[in-house]
C-alpha cells in the first residue's frame, strides 16, 4: 500500500536548478547589487530620506527602503520567479520562523541585560541593592503600535530581505556557490541596516558587529530553508517588541546599548556556529 505523502516532496525530489552560465551570474550579480542600491540612492536624495536616519514612528526611511524593495522584486521575478527569491510558504516558513526566533530570543535577552548591582544606605542605616537594566525601559508604548509595526513589517523587513536575500542571495549562489551567497548578502543586509535601520542607535564597533552578525545569521536561515518570509516576520516583531514596545531613552548614547550590542552579537555567533551547514545537502537554494 503505498504512502501517503499529503501532497509534499522531500527536497532532494524538487526540480534542481537550471545552470547559468558564469559570464550571465556574474552580470545578475552586479545588476542584483547595483541597480536597486542606485535607485534607492536616487530617491533617498530626492525625497530627503537619505539624509536622515530611519525613524520607526514618522517611518522616514520608507521612499528609499521601498525603492529598494520595489525595484530588487521586479528584476526578481524576471530572472528566478516567486520561489527563485525564497518566496516559499509551508514547511520552508515555518522552519525559517523556527531558526529566527532563536535571535529574536537573543536580542530580547539582551534587551533586559542588566548592569552590576549598586548598593546604597537608606536612612535607617539598611542597604538597599539597585540593579538597573543597561538600556532602561522608559514606558510601555502603544500609540502608533500598527504604523510602527507596518513600517518594520513593510520596508525594513520585506523590502531590505526581497534585496538581500532574496535577489542578491539568489544571484551570488548562482555564480558562487550557497555558502558564500548566504555569508555576502548578509553582509550587505548588515551594513545597510547599520546606516539606515531605526534601532542603530549609534555608531562604532559593537553595533557593526551586531547588524553584521544579525545579518548573516539571517543570510544561513535562507541557506537552510529556502525561504526568507518566515525571517522577515519574525525580524519585524523583533524590532517592534524589543525597541518600540520597550521604549528605550531618547539619549542611547548615554545607556549600556554598546555592551548590550555585544552580548547580543555574542548570541547571534553561537547561532550562527549551530546553523552552519555541515555538508552541501544542507543547502535550500
Amino acid at each position: 500500500m503505498p504512502q501517503k505523502t499529503l501532497g509534499a516532496r522531500p527536497p532532494e525530489a524538487l526540480p534542481p536548478r537550471e545552470p547559468v552560465a558564469p559570464l550571465v551570474a556574474r552580470n545578475r550579480l552586479l545588476l542584483a547589487i547595483l541597480l536597486p542600491l542606485a535607485v534607492a540612492v536616487l530617491v533617498g536624495l530626492v525625497t530627503g530620506a537619505l539624509l536622515r536616519r530611519g525613524d520607526v514612528a514618522t517611518a522616514s526611511a520608507a521612499p528609499l527602503f521601498a525603492a529598494l524593495g520595489l525595484v530588487s522584486w521586479l528584476l526578481g521575478l524576471r530572472f528566478y520567479g516567486l520561489r527563485g527569491l525564497g518566496l516559499r510558504g509551508g514547511r520552508p516558513l515555518f522552519a525559517g520562523i523556527g531558526f529566527a526566533v532563536l535571535a529574536w530570543v537573543a536580542v530580547l535577552i539582551g534587551r533586559f541585560l542588566p548592569a552590576l548591582p549598586q548598593t546604597t544606605f537608606n536612612p535607617d542605616g539598611q542597604a538597599v541593592v539597585n540593579i538597573r537594566l543597561l538600556v532602561e525601559v522608559m514606558a510601555i508604548r502603544s500609540a502608533g503600535s500598527g504604523r510602527a509595526f507596518a513600517y518594520l513589517l513593510l520596508f525594513e523587513a520585506f523590502a531590505m530581505q526581497v534585496w538581500a536575500f532574496g535577489l542578491v542571495f539568489r544571484a551570488l549562489a548562482d555564480w558562487r556557490g550557497g555558502l558564500t551567497a548566504a555569508i555576502v548578502s548578509g553582509i550587505l543586509f548588515g551594513a545597510v541596516g547599520f546606516a539606515l535601520f531605526a534601532e542603530s542607535f549609534v555608531t562604532g564597533l559593537p553595533g557593526l558587529c551586531y547588524f553584521l552578525l544579525w545579518g548573516v545569521l539571517y543570510g544561513l536561515i535562507r541557506l537552510r530553508t529556502g525561504s526568507l518570509l518566515g525571517p522577515t516576520l519574525v525580524q519585524a516583531l523583533q524590532s517592534f517588541t524589543a525597541w518600540f514596545v520597550f521604549q528605550p531613552p531618547d539619549d542611547m548614547a548615554a545607556t549600556g546599548i554598546q555592551t548590550v550590542f555585544l552580548a547580543i552579537s555574542l548570541l547571534f555567533a553561537i547561532i550562527i556556529w549551530r546553523l552552519w551547514p555541515r555538508r552541501e545537502g544542507d543547502y535550500r537554494i
